[in-house]
C-alpha cells in the first residue's frame, strides 16, 4: 500500500530554511508515531511530499496516524504502476488500461473530470492526457458525461517520469504545523469542553502542550482529567513526551472563602491558578500558558476581567477560544472526540461568586490578594505531583481508589464501558454487557442484578473514574476488571 502525504499549505510558503526545518520535524514526528504504534513503514522524502509504504495489515493504523498528525494537510491512497514505453500514444493507452479497473465502476451514471499532475519528460501535455483518458472512460464505461467545473467524481492521478500513481482515495489530515516547530505551552486543564478543545488547537498549531490540573474535586475529578489529557496526547500529540502536573487546590479554595469578598471569589481563584501555573511552567522551561476562556462566556471572562487576570502573571496567556461561542466549541469537541469525556467529567462548583464582578479593577483585586494567606498557595504548589503523560495509566492503577480484580468472581456482571466502535473492533469475550461510559451513570440501575459489577476498559483509567462515580452515588459493589 502506498500513500502520498501532502504538507499543510502554510508550510510550503515559508522561506527555504523554515520550510526545511518544518518538513524535517514532520518527518521525525511520523517516524516516532509509527514506531510508537509498532507500524512497519517506509517513508521516502521529497521537497513537497512524503511517500509512505506499508502492507495491508498495517494500513488502518497508518491511516489513523496520518489523519491525526499536525502538519499533514491530506494524504492520498494510491496504487503505483511502472510505465514501460516512451511512445506517446502507447504510454497514454497504458495509463488508461491501468486506470480503468479503479474508476469505471465509480463513475457509472455520474459526471466526472480527469485531473493529471505530471512531472518529468513526456512527449504530451497533461491536458492532452486528460482529454485522452476522458474519451477512453466515456467509451469504455457508462458515465453521465464530463463536467469540468463541478463533477460528481474526480479521477485523479500523478505521473513522475515512468511512475504512475492512481489516486483511489483522498483523505483529509489535521493541517496545522508539526508539533515541535512552534515552542511549548502549559495548558490549564479542567477536562471540560473548553480546556480540551483549546489544548487540541494548540497541538494542531505545532505547540508541544503540557498539562496542569488544579484539583478541586477529589480522586474522581483527577482521574477524569487524566483520562481526557491522555486521550488528547495519544491521539494528536504522541510524537513528543509531555508532562501532566496535578496541584491539590482544596486548601486554596478553603482559604478563599475565609478571606475574599464573595463577588471576587471566581476572579481570585483563576488568578491563583494562573500564578501557580506560571511557577510550574518556569520549572518545565515553558514560557507561555494556555487557557480555554472565551470572551463573555461566564462572568470572569469579560474583556475587562481577562485583562486584569493577565496582569497577575508576567508571561503570555494564549486563549485560542477567545472569540468562539459555546456551540462552536462543542462542535470542535465532537469533531476531535472529547465531547463524551467532557460530559462525563464530574462537575465541581465549589467556588461560585455571589453577584460576581464583571468589571474588576487591578487595585481591588490586589487588595483581595493581600487578604489571602499566600502560604496556602505555596503549600499547594509544593505538593504538586508531576508525571510524564505516558505514565498516567500506571499512576492511576497504582493509586487504585477502586479495587482492581484480575479474575471474575461468581455472580459478577462484567460491563464493557468502551465506546461502541472499540467494542466492535476488539470485543471482550468475558463481557456480559456492553454499555458505553457516557451512558453508564443514567442506565446503571437498569442492569441485571449481580453481587459484583466489574467495569472494563482498555487501560483501566476510564473504569476507575466511573467506578468511583458509581460508588459516590451509593453503588458499593463496583470494581474494576483488568484481565491478566
Amino acid at each position: 500500500m502506498k500513500y502520498i502525504v501532502r504538507f499543510f499549505p502554510e508550510i510550503m510558503v515559508k522561506g527555504p530554511s523554515v520550510k526545511k526545518r518544518m518538513v524535517n520535524q514532520l518527518y521525525q514526528n511520523l517516524l516516532a508515531l509509527f514506531d510508537r504504534h509498532g507500524l512497519a513503514v517506509t517513508i521516502r522524502r521529497f521537497p513537497d511530499k512524503f511517500e509512505v509504504f506499508c502492507d495491508e495489515v498495517t494500513q488502518s493504523g497508518v491511516e489513523q496516524v496520518l489523519a491525526a498528525t499536525p502538519g499533514v494537510d491530506q494524504f492520498l491512497r494510491v496504487v503505483q504502476y511502472t510505465l514501460t514505453t516512451d511512445e506517446p500514444e502507447a504510454l497514454m493507452q497504458q495509463v488508461a488500461d491501468k486506470l480503468a479497473p479503479h474508476v469505471l465502476d465509480r463513475i457509472e451514471g455520474k459526471t466526472f473530470a480527469v485531473r493529471v499532475k505530471r512531472t518529468g519528460h513526456h512527449r504530451f501535455t497533461s491536458f492532452e492526457l486528460e482529454r485522452f483518458l476522458g474519451a477512453f472512460l466515456i467509451r469504455e464505461g457508462a458515465p453521465a458525461g464530463v463536467q469540468l467545473k463541478q463533477p460528481q467524481e474526480t479521477v485523479a492521478m500523478e505521473i513522475h517520469d515512468q511512475c504512475l500513481n492512481v489516486i483511489t482515495r483522498r483523505i483529509p489530515g489535521l493541517g496545522g504545523f508539526p508539533i515541535g516547530t512552534q515552542g511549548e505551552v502549559l495548558s490549564l486543564m479542567s477536562g471540560g469542553f473548553d480546556s480540551t478543545v483549546a489544548s487540541f488547537l494548540s497541538m494542531k498549531r505545532g505547540l508541544k502542550t503540557h498539562f496542569v490540573f488544579f484539583n478541586l474535586g477529589g480522586p474522581a475529578h483527577e482521574i477524569g482529567v487524566k483520562q481526557v489529557a491522555l486521550y488528547l496526547w495519544e491521539t494528536f500529540g504522541a510524537s513528543h513526551r509531555v508532562e501532566f502536573v496535578s496541584v491539590p487546590f482544596e486548601g486554596v479554595v478553603e482559604g478563599l472563602f475565609q478571606s475574599v469578598h464573595p463577588s471576587y471569589l471566581g476572579m481570585m481563584l483563576k488568578r491563583l491558578m494562573l500564578q501557580a501555573a506560571e511557577r510550574i511552567a518556569d520549572e518545565l522551561g515553558v514560557e507561555v500558558l494556555l487557557s480555554g476562556e472565551a470572551i463573555g462566556q461566564v462572568s470572569s471572562q469579560t474583556l475587562k476581567n481577562l485583562n486584569v487576570l493577565d496582569q497577575s502573571v508576567e508571561g503570555l496567556i494564549l486563549r485560542p477560544l477567545a472569540t468562539m461561542d459555546k456551540a462552536e466549541i462543542i462542535q470542535w469537541a465532537d469533531r476531535i472526540g472529547t465531547r463524551r469525556f467532557a460530559e462525563s467529567i464530574p462537575e465541581y462548583c465549589g467556588v461560585i461568586s455571589q453577584n460576581p464582578v464583571i468589571n474588576a479593577s487591578r487595585k481591588r483585586i490586589e487588595k483581595e490578594a493581600a487578604a489571602f494567606d499566600g502560604a496556602l498557595l505555596e503549600s499547594a504548589v509544593r505538593r504538586r505531583r508531576r508525571i510524564h503523560i505516558d505514565q498516567v495509566v500506571d499512576d492511576v492503577n497504582a493509586q487504585t481508589p477502586v479495587e482492581v480484580v484480575h479474575t471474575i468472581p461468581e455472580k459478577a456482571l462484567v460491563i464493557d464501558i468502551r465506546a461502541p466502535q472499540k467494542v466492535a473492533q476488539a470485543p471482550l469475550a468475558e463481557a456480559d454487557v456492553a454499555l458505553p461510559f457516557y451512558e453508564l451513570q443514567h442506565r446503571f440501575d437498569d442492569l441485571p442484578e449481580a453481587e459484583t459489577y466489574l467495569l472494563y476498559c482498555d487501560k483501566g483509567v476510564m473504569s476507575q473514574l466511573h467506578a468511583q462515580l458509581l460508588k459516590d452515588a451509593g453503588h458499593s459493589a463496583v470494581k474494576v476488571y483488568r484481565p491478566v
